[in-house]
């Protein structure tokens, strides 16, 4: 928990809890206390949510799927007696309306520059006490460490010694009074499609069939992947021939499911297999998030650490074998028929096997005129296609095709002392006709 301003709790008609990152009702540590805030001042809680179209890179695709996720929270919060307001406005300009009448404010807590922006300009305009509650991660990021970790390796010691400290999920408390009767303008969510035509969306890609948004959703998800896939996921998680990936990180990103829950749910099977999961669930995704919170640059070329910047720079005017233009690259057209099908991966489902997006990322360095702008393109397809894109995640795993959170290697062409990688490699780990095929067999 922290207060964001200084600023006294005051009689008012509700308690508000501003839903941002968090987008679900259950397992939500900001909910519940706001609830609890509700509860001892003997008023009702009213959650609002801002949606606005001016969220970077954001389109069709991604607001398509979490409207889908706010539609869930409605229904729950309503049968709660709670009242979900929905603004099309900027969030903490929507905010301000209905500060007006709370006595304070509860809110949850995103790492991208744009999150901290919203904070920022809540909190010094309204006239009430804001207090952010951090819950969409296993160990706060402050409470890990003070300042950006070099690499997984120093990163874990830090987390895991607090670790059993958070395993913990929240008390279920109900609101003792009602708010639904609250006569405050909402946007409707009913019917996903007629909200987004409202709003006019960028409409540049389709949304995934393959997903749908919610926290019920990702929740049958976790079972099916505990049931049919953890115990081979030590063994084949990174394999693109098949599908035993949990597919959770999309609703990680829009905070439909804890992944507290998550870590929990995975810890009660209490098998040995667990352990890469849980590395890439709480390691991997906090180390992410601990980049993009500590390092300002986190969606730009400088953000690399120095020796990968020098040895890239080193080596940008080599010569290239192929050099593709981002046109040519969305469309899927290089001569890699492995790079291809992960590109159609990506824009058909909105989600690439993980290991076949370092593959991708590491051709794209190798195809394109210069590392900044290798960068630049990366970001931009990963962002743009990508469920789980504009995410920390995203963010670190392109920096990672660069040379972050990694080590120096053999120094060659292009790449300098960056990772290499081939598709000899894929070809010697994996069954790729198999993995061609599945992907040619998606429409």
């Amino acid at each position: 928990m922290r207060f964001l301003n200084n600023k006294k709790v005051r009689g008012g008609e509700f308690v508000l809890y501003w839903m941002q990152s968090s987008q679900r009702v259950e397992d939500n540590w900001a909910l519940s206390y706001a609830i609890q805030a509700a509860n001892s001042l003997g008023l009702p809680i009213v959650v609002y949510f801002g949606l606005t179209t001016e969220f970077p890179e954001a389109n069709f695709r991604h607001y398509w799927f979490m409207v889908e996720g706010l539609k869930e929270v409605s229904t729950t919060l309503q049968s709660l007696g709670v009242r979900f307001v929905v603004k099309h406005a900027n969030p903490p300009t929507g905010l301000m309306e209905l500060s007006e009448k709370a006595s304070q404010i509860i809110v949850d807590k995103g790492y991208l520059r744009i999150n901290k922006e919203w904070y920022n300009h809540a909190a010094q305009r309204t006239q009430v006490p804001i207090v952010q509650v951090e819950d969409n991660v296993v160990v706060p990021i402050e409470e890990t460490s003070q300042k950006e970790e070099y690499s997984a390796a120093t990163l874990r010691p830090k987390l895991l010694a607090k670790l059993n400290q958070f395993l913990d999920l929240p008390p279920q408390i109900l609101p003792k009074k009602p708010s639904l009767d609250m006569e405050i303008d909402s946007v409707s969510l009913v019917d996903s499609e007629r909200t987004l035509a409202a709003l006019q969306v960028d409409r540049s890609v389709n949304k995934s069939k393959f997903f749908q948004g919610g926290t019920t959703r990702a929740k049958k998800l976790l079972e099916l992947f505990m049931e049919h896939s953890l115990g081979i996921y030590e063994r084949k998680g990174n394999n693109p021939e098949n599908n035993c990936a949990s597919y959770l990180s999309p609703y990680l990103h829009f905070g439909q499911i804890s992944p507290v829950y998550i870590a929990i749910q995975i810890l009660r099977t209490k098998a040995a297999v667990s352990h890469k999961f849980l590395e890439q669930l709480i390691i991997r995704r906090e180390l992410a998030i601990d980049f993009v919170h500590y390092n300002a640059d986190y969606d730009s070329f400088l953000s690399l650490p120095q020796w990968a910047k020098k040895t890239l720079a080193a080596h940008a005017e080599d010569q290239r074998s192929y050099v593709y233009s981002l046109r040519e690259l969305e469309s899927a057209q290089t001569h890699d028929v492995y790079w291809n099908a992960a590109q159609k991966e990506m824009v058909v489902t909105g989600k690439m096997n993980g290991y076949m997006r370092m593959y991708w990322g590491k051709k794209i360095i190798e195809w394109t005129k210069n590392p900044s702008e290798a960068f630049k393109m990366a970001l931009f397809l990963n962002n743009k296609y990508e469920l789980d894109g504009r995410d920390p995640n995203g963010y670190a795993g392109v920096a990672w095709c660069f040379g972050k959170h990694d080590r120096p290697w053999k120094e060659r062409e292009i790449f300098g002392n960056v990772r290499f990688m081939n598709k000899k490699g894929l070809e010697r780990k994996f069954n790729m006709d198999s993995y061609l095929k599945r992907i040619n067999s998606l429409s």
